[in-house]
């Protein structure tokens, strides 16, 4: 899952991404309204945490571009404003929560897996992949009941694949998914997190599939499949 936080002050924009990074996030950090704005028209998030009192462009003023051009990203602004009156216009204007800081990690968290939900909706708290399993509460995958331990990257590749509900994902975009701005992306290293994902899988009956030219996609195996392993 890949965020992005816009925050102008660096000590607390720099925290926050750090706490969400060692939660399995994919961060990219920005302190300026026109830099975040630049950035959303560039790659794509999963949501973004919006602070309101940016240089250059404000959170809100942030905001209504991107619902006027009809961009429906999750977007969860973090203030320090109480005002009722300030939170009733986020809303109106775009905004899918309102946060006041200071922020109890374990309340983000919670309020950033229910908006994930929300865009899942009837998929209640599970995506299901054959005997594959996604708690998009936790973010953990199990097959037949155990958990699946994954490392960050490969974790994120399959975590696409699965929201994905079937349909095709490119590498292009997996790319976007798994690595921050800051850092270098490698179709090598995306080849390799798949490979590794594979033999994981071997026990389940989910296979990721490669559709040259294409991408990759996470389907049931079919009979056939399991017949011709044996």
């Amino acid at each position: 899952m890949k965020v992005l936080v816009v925050e102008d002050n660096p000590e607390l924009g720099q925290s926050l991404a750090a706490l969400l990074r060692q939660q399995g996030f994919v961060v990219d950090l920005v302190e300026r309204g026109d830099a975040a704005d630049q950035l959303l028209g560039q790659a794509s998030y999963d949501l973004l945490l919006l602070d309101l009192n940016l240089p250059q462009l404000s959170g809100k003023a942030l905001l209504r571009r991107l619902r006027e051009r009809g961009n429906t990203l999750p977007v969860m602004v973090l203030t320090a404003s109480d005002s009722m009156d300030q939170k009733v216009l986020c809303l109106e204007i775009g905004a899918d929560d309102y946060l006041v800081k200071p922020v109890d990690m374990r309340e983000l968290l919670a309020r950033m897996q229910a908006i994930v939900r929300r865009q899942h909706p009837g998929r209640e708290n599970q995506l299901r992949c054959g005997s594959l399993l996604l708690d998009l509460r936790t973010r953990q995958f199990s097959v037949k009941g155990e958990a699946l331990g994954l490392p960050p990257r490969e974790r994120g590749v399959l975590e696409a694949l699965m929201l994905a509900h079937g349909a095709s994902v490119s590498k292009a975009k997996l790319l976007d998914t798994v690595y921050g701005m800051d850092e270098d992306a490698s179709e090598d290293a995306l080849e390799l997190y798949v490979h590794r994902l594979r033999k994981k899988l071997e026990a389940c009956d989910a296979t990721i599939m490669t559709l040259r030219g294409v991408g990759y996609l996470l389907r049931q195996k079919l009979a056939d499949d399991a017949a011709g392993a044996h």
